[in-house]
């Protein structure tokens, strides 16, 4: 039994990883999905977010008494929202009506102060991301906060490095894939660089959206996959660390993540779906002996305001 511990904080990580069985089919590569759900705020993003305030800390960026801005498209603002809750610094935050109402609610629930820039047609693209990183700019510039800049801060790398490290125990050492999409590329990297540090030949597989393939050199679009696919190439990302990227469509990412929950009882966001149809197709072609790690991202509680389950 785990032992009481005296903060919120103290629970992120260590997440559980699960075997899919109904949605894989015979002569497939087991599929491995890591429960980042589990984390108190219900995403992955924990990790990163605590990260970046504890090695500003450290270093001084944020100080006793100090302020904390950010532009996100939810999940990491969330996640700062707990991080800063919970350590008494205030946050403002940049989002838009491009992201759940959910994860809105919850930041503002969580103590952050929120502003909102609008999106076209509720989609994510490059100019939204864009705009949103100019508001977080002119924040920071009024408010003098520290600007935690998670498209372009590798602090955050620490914690992914740990997920990779938690992969490779779980799976003692059998990983022969690792498959996730690329929003700020950190969590990707992060846990590949581990991941290639104990099997150089493993294989990492990035996700993006296809109506927004910009990594893989296509035009960039508007999407609906909350968390990934920023529009542009964003500046932690790195094509040498990846050995292919696979495009899926919004409308795949969504009906998958529906699948999930009716087949596996594994009640996921849309970027979860995303990362499942990658990791099924190249399940197919790694074939029986092999095992394809991916992650449940978050959970799907923060999407019943979306198409994803708002409209099913």
């Amino acid at each position: 039994m785990a032992a009481i511990q005296t903060s919120i904080l103290a629970c992120i990580g260590g997440t559980p990883m699960i075997e899919l069985r109904s949605m894989v089919p015979p002569g497939h590569a087991r599929i491995l999905m890591k429960l980042e759900s589990a984390n108190p705020s219900g995403s992955m993003k924990d990790r990163a977010a605590l990260a970046m305030i504890e090695a500003a800390e450290a270093d001084g960026r944020l100080k006793p008494g100090g302020s904390v801005v950010e532009y996100t498209g939810g999940s990491a603002g969330v996640s700062l929202s707990l991080i800063c809750g919970a350590k008494g610094y205030p946050l403002r935050l940049v989002t838009s009506d491009a992201f759940s109402l959910e994860k809105r609610n919850h930041m503002t629930m969580l103590g952050a102060q929120l502003t909102l820039v609008p999106s076209k047609s509720g989609g994510m693209d490059e100019a939204l991301t864009r705009n949103m990183i100019e508001t977080a700019r002119k924040i920071r510039e009024e408010t003098g906060g520290f600007w935690t800049d998670q498209l372009n801060n590798t602090d955050q790398l620490s914690g992914y490095r740990e997920m990779g490290k938690e992969i490779w125990e779980q799976t003692n050492g059998t990983a022969d894939a690792f498959v996730q999409g690329v929003g700020t590329a950190a969590s990707l990297l992060g846990a590949a660089e581990t991941l290639r540090a104990e099997k150089p030949d493993i294989q990492i597989v990035a996700v993006e959206p296809r109506e927004s393939a910009v990594l893989s050199g296509a035009h960039t679009g508007s999407h609906k996959i909350e968390g990934i696919g920023a529009g542009f190439v964003v500046p932690l990302w790195d094509p040498a660390s990846v050995d292919e990227i696979t495009t899926v469509s919004t409308a795949e990412a969504m009906a998958m993540a529906r699948r999930l929950a009716r087949e596996e009882a594994l009640f996921a966001g849309t970027s979860t779906g995303a990362n499942l149809v990658a990791a099924l197709k190249l399940a197919k072609r790694l074939g029986p002996d092999a095992a394809v790690v991916t992650l449940m991202v978050d959970t799907g509680m923060k999407y019943f305001s979306t198409d994803l389950y708002g409209k099913v």
